[in-house]
């Protein structure tokens, strides 16, 4: 007896120990071959306005239309069904349910052949992960891999995976792409007739596409409103009512708005959906608006815009070219690098009033004036003499802008715009060190970053990113100040009283419109058209130009960017989105502001006086060394020899260059202001 209890035991031991066996088997295989849920994560990218408006999707890669599915945003009622029709217990098998398999075995037997399948919901979802052809083993698969999702997944969730991969006929996946290219509407609400067409389509997507195979939709569409019918989720009457219904004979297009701006969004984040700042409203009709407008030119000149919310720094709009039909029309011109002409100038004497050097009332000089070797002249080639500094900005006048910008320093100004998030590029030569012709367009800045300028000078001189996404809508929480509150203002008033457009009343004689600092700028050789403002809470920036960045003789800023640039701020008007205005200040004499912009003040910028530029230097045996010596400059003088700075010589004070050997040397000296002047020399040894 003894030793048949030790044989059974230890019989019970070797199958405990063999299922254990079996059961850490299947847990391992299951950890190492999980199913393949990554395929769900590979969506069209989904670009949405603010209130989630579509404004673009782009195909997946292997040019599928696939959108991930939300059970909070499809239709109940069709989950209902669905779900009466595809598998009445899904919710109580594991993945697999054995009353099917029975009931599928039995029939197929009694008849011969395959009568009915027993795949579940989830079973399908596994194919639709892994497409098999149909045979037994590829079943037993989808009944292994049902089995992994279910444990991996929640009920609601493999529905979702289902609704996002099930096909609908050609490229299109999951229920809200079907929803959307067929009905053009989400599946929130969806029809009778819509329902019982999306339930059938899966079963057999490519013979019962509507677009192509009506006959065969419609008799498909009918079986599965009988099914609805006899399992009692839907009415006789309904039934028959939509049955009776009209099928979708067409596919309707995807909305294509925005397409630069969403394209950008789409490839900076991971596919799915991606709600931006836009206004999809506002996007339309700024994207009409400049489309029309272009069609007055007949060079091939194309032009971009952005809107900008200066409370929130948010794009609202942003139309990058004229049409992707245009030559070009595919660049994102508001992210082009373009020279901003004279749009920069509001900025240059903002840090003027800052500094002190001057204010709105201050009288400077509009005479003819070189600079060095750079000697800049008006935009008609004419001088007025003495004028007020808010004459010079609102006319736009070359030689006043350079006057202050060489009291500022363009390295100043270049870094302090730069601190503010904007980097000016400088054109591509050996000394790309920033200089004068700043002032009038001499580097290269995008539309955005003059959006972000003028959106700061909107707010109080406060500098900002843009928001392009709705979830960093807020007020900015770490602004670069460029200037105060008080110089914002003034500048503002400055630029609001510009002289108006020929054929537009001035805003201060309208009630109906806002007041609007704006600037315009052209670049050399009229590359560039600018119109760049702001007014009644919004930032607008105009170009107009051609792609290719060809001449246009005689396209002015103000002659061709402005009419665009009040035509989108009197559409932002007529929706009554603007709010606050540009206060009128008349009487401008601050204290500390000169007024006059002083000669006595300017200093030149420094000269080299020896070595002077192009001469031989003969390097003695003695290593004396040679003395540098400049004159002009404000400050003390810094030296640097190929780069490397000198520093001054304890004994005699002065900046002594002792070259280590022969060859060619670049000499440059530079002033408190980042003012310099460059000499290149020859050292001779002997």
């Amino acid at each position: 007896m003894i030793a048949l209890g030790d044989m059974v035991k230890s019989r019970w031991r070797r199958i405990s120990f063999a299922a254990l066996a079996v059961v850490m088997s299947i847990a391992a295989l299951d950890l190492l071959f999980p199913p393949p849920l990554d395929r769900a994560t590979q969506l069209s990218p989904l670009v949405t306005d603010r209130d989630g408006e579509w404004l673009h999707a782009f195909a997946t890669p292997e040019g599928r239309w696939r959108f991930e599915a939300d059970l909070e945003t499809i239709d109940p009622v069709f989950v209902e069904r669905l779900i009466a029709v595809e598998d009445k217990r899904f919710y109580a098998h594991w993945g697999v349910d054995p009353f099917a398999v029975l009931r599928a075995g039995l029939s197929s037997a009694k008849a011969g052949h395959v009568v009915s399948g027993a795949s579940t919901i989830t079973m399908q979802t596994a194919r639709l992960l892994e497409p098999r052809e149909r045979t037994f083993g590829a079943k037993l698969a989808e009944m292994m891999r049902a089995l992994q999702i279910e444990r991996r997944l929640s009920k609601r969730e493999i529905l979702e995976l289902y609704l996002t991969l099930a096909p609908y006929g050609g490229n299109i996946e999951g229920v809200r792409a079907a929803s959307r290219i067929y009905f053009d509407k989400e599946p929130t609400r969806l029809t009778d007739a819509e329902q019982a067409l999306l339930i059938a389509l899966p079963q057999a997507p490519e013979a019962r596409r509507p677009d192509l195979r009506g006959k065969a939709a419609m008799l498909a569409r009918k079986e599965i409103l009988q099914k609805l019918a006899a399992a009692g989720v839907m009415d006789e009457i309904h039934a028959t009512e939509a049955d009776e219904a009209r099928l979708p004979r067409s596919r309707h297009k995807l909305p294509r708005m925005a397409y630069h701006a969403a394209q950008e969004l789409a490839r900076a984040e991971k596919p799915g959906v991606i709600r931006s700042t836009l206004d999809a409203s506002l996007q339309t009709r700024a994207e009409k608006t400049l489309t029309q407008y272009v069609k007055q030119f007949d060079d091939g000149a194309t032009a971009s815009l952005i809107i900008v919310e200066n409370r929130t720094r948010a794009v609202r709009a942003s139309v990058g070219s004229s049409g992707l039909d245009v030559k070009g029309g595919w660049i994102d011109l508001t992210n082009a690098t373009r020279s901003p002409g004279s749009a920069l100038k509001p900025f240059i004497y903002g840090l003027a009033f800052e500094a002190g050097y001057a204010s709105a009332n201050t009288v400077i000089d509009d005479m003819p004036r070189a600079f060095g070797d750079y000697a800049p002249e008006n935009f008609d080639r004419t001088f007025r003499g003495e004028v007020r500094v808010r004459e010079a900005l609102q006319h736009s006048l070359n030689v006043p802008a350079v006057r202050a910008l060489d009291r500022i320093g363009a390295s100043r100004f270049a870094a302090l715009i730069r601190a503010a998030g904007v980097e000016l590029k400088t054109p591509n030569r050996a000394d790309k060190s920033p200089g004068l012709a700043l002032a009038l367009g001499g580097a290269g800045v995008t539309a955005r970053e003059i959006a972000t300028l003028y959106a700061g000078l909107g707010s109080g001189g406060e500098v900002a990113p843009l928001i392009w996404k709705a979830e960093g809508e807020k007020q900015p929480d770490h602004a670069y100040r460029l200037f105060s509150a008080d110089t914002a203002a003034r500048i503002s008033s400055i630029l609001a009283g510009a002289p108006a457009l020929e054929g537009r009343a001035p805003a201060d004689l309208s009630r109906e419109v806002s007041r609007v600092a704006f600037k315009t700028g052209t670049s050399y050789g009229y590359r560039d058209a600018w119109a760049a403002g702001h007014g009644g809470g919004y930032t607008v920036v105009v170009w107009v130009g051609r792609a290719d960045g060809a001449p246009r003789p005689g396209a002015t800023g103000r002659k061709t960017a402005a009419p665009l640039l009040f035509e989108i701020f009197d559409m932002l008007d007529r929706d009554g989105a603007t709010e606050g205005d540009i206060e009128e200040i008349e009487d401008d004499a601050p204290v500390l502001a000169m007024a006059r912009f002083d000669r006595a003040q300017e200093t030149t910028p420094p000269q080299i006086v020896f070595p002077r530029d192009g001469v031989e230097v003969f390097m003695g045996s003695t290593q004396r060394g040679f003395s540098l010596a400049a004159r002009g400059g404000e400050g003390d003088l810094r030296w640097y020899v190929n780069g490397e700075p000198l520093s001054l010589e304890e004994t005699s004070g002065r900046h002594v260059w002792r070259p280590v050997r022969a060859g060619f040397y670049d000499v440059t000296v530079v002033d408190k202001a980042g003012r310099k002047s460059r000499s290149k020399v020859r050292v001779i040894s002997g």
